[in-house]
């Protein structure tokens, strides 16, 4: 397996957008394990508590609060970052919000990555060597048709949902943006081709997420509470996986879309094995056996707006082409969340908790 090169990214300054958020905050803590410089920008964290406010991270970043809606303000953060990569991860990320809010998720997800694409435009033209641009967007972004194989890359896009579809137009911003503008940027400057390239990962899960409306976090919330956890759509089946399965593919595309941008400007899948795609109802019930004191669950009737039944990704191009596979399986990614909520509620030092893990998620991960 291969994983994220410290020498690398000993030094490297890294523009990272939606850095507050939970998986923004895990990235900003392995980035700074590898030697980063990372500058965040976003929105206050969304959720409190937030692992961004538990794990002190911005003493450990440069972290600049903004709207990815103001192209203004972006645009100054990242010139005056003068990064070597970009990485956005700045969204709207629930599939529920998107329903009550589709305005709103439009404006980010899709006009935030015009703001943002055209902010790295711009700091190319003034000089500024971006070399790698990674996309974060998501597994939702296919057309969806309820089959049980994985989706690949070359699939359809599309999304039922104002999240979903607001995802599959960031997809082809993206592609737009690299074919009139990155492919052959930079050179009347002396400067090498921008990388570019999004990233579609599968339902991460993992200690410090907060976010209502997520499974895991309202199952925590539940089992805290010594409630009967609530499911929406017990049988729909979805490639989870530990957030750090993702992030280790991001930093590892992103090394080589900063060494060898042409081969590797183009759209990727980080998804589990095909045995880690797992229902709702198979997820509840390991984790309340993982819980222990008696746990249950219930299924909630009352779940009122459309949800995909099957989702599966097809991750050979990056087993292939980056060196990149799962390492956790979906039962170690449970225990890591378990042994991340008891020290929480024990009140240890969650930003050293977090560390430990994604030690122990490398030295596993090169064996």
């Amino acid at each position: 397996m291969m994983r994220p090169d410290a020498a690398f990214w000993q030094g490297k300054r890294v523009f990272l957008t939606g850095h507050t958020g939970f998986k923004g905050s895990w990235m900003c803590l392995l980035l700074h394990r590898l030697g980063a410089q990372v500058t965040g920008y976003a929105l206050a964290p969304p959720t409190h508590p937030s692992l961004f406010e538990l794990c002190r991270i911005d003493s450990l970043i440069d972290s600049v609060s903004g709207d990815i809606r103001d192209s203004q303000q972006l645009q100054t953060a990242l010139l005056q970052a003068k990064p070597d990569i970009v990485i956005h991860m700045a969204a709207q990320p629930l599939v529920g919000l998107s329903y009550q809010e589709p305005v709103a998720t439009y404006e980010t997800n899709v006009m935030g990555t015009v703001y943002l694409l055209e902010a790295v435009r711009l700091a190319r033209n003034a000089g500024i060597p971006i070399r790698a641009l990674v996309n974060v967007t998501t597994d939702k972004c296919y057309e969806n048709k309820e089959w049980p194989w994985g989706y690949r890359e070359v699939d359809t896009l599309g999304g039922h949902d104002p999240y979903s579809n607001s995802k599959a137009c960031a997809e082809m911003v993206t592609a737009c943006y690299r074919a009139a503008f990155f492919q052959q940027d930079g050179q009347a400057q002396d400067l090498p081709p921008i990388g570019l390239a999004t990233a579609r990962a599968g339902n991460v899960i993992g200690g410090g997420d907060f976010t209502p409306g997520r499974l895991i976090p309202d199952l925590l919330q539940s089992l805290l509470a010594d409630q009967p956890m609530q499911l929406r759509h017990p049988q729909a089946v979805r490639p989870w996986q530990h957030v750090l399965e993702s992030l280790h593919g991001y930093l590892l595309l992103a090394q080589r879309l900063y060494g060898d941008s042409p081969r590797y400007s183009c759209s990727w899948n980080f998804g589990p094995d095909a045995n880690d795609a797992k229902s709702v109802e198979w997820l509840a019930a390991r984790l309340c056996q993982k819980w222990g004191k008696q746990a249950t669950y219930e299924v909630d009737e009352r779940a009122s707006f459309h949800e995909t039944t099957y989702l599966r990704l097809d991750s050979s191009q990056a087993r292939e082409k980056l060196g990149w596979r799962p390492h956790w399986t979906i039962e170690q990614a449970l225990d890591r969340i378990v042994e991340w909520t008891r020290a929480y509620q024990q009140q240890a030092d969650m930003r050293q908790v977090c560390f430990a893990h994604i030690d122990q998620y490398g030295k596993e991960g090169a064996s």
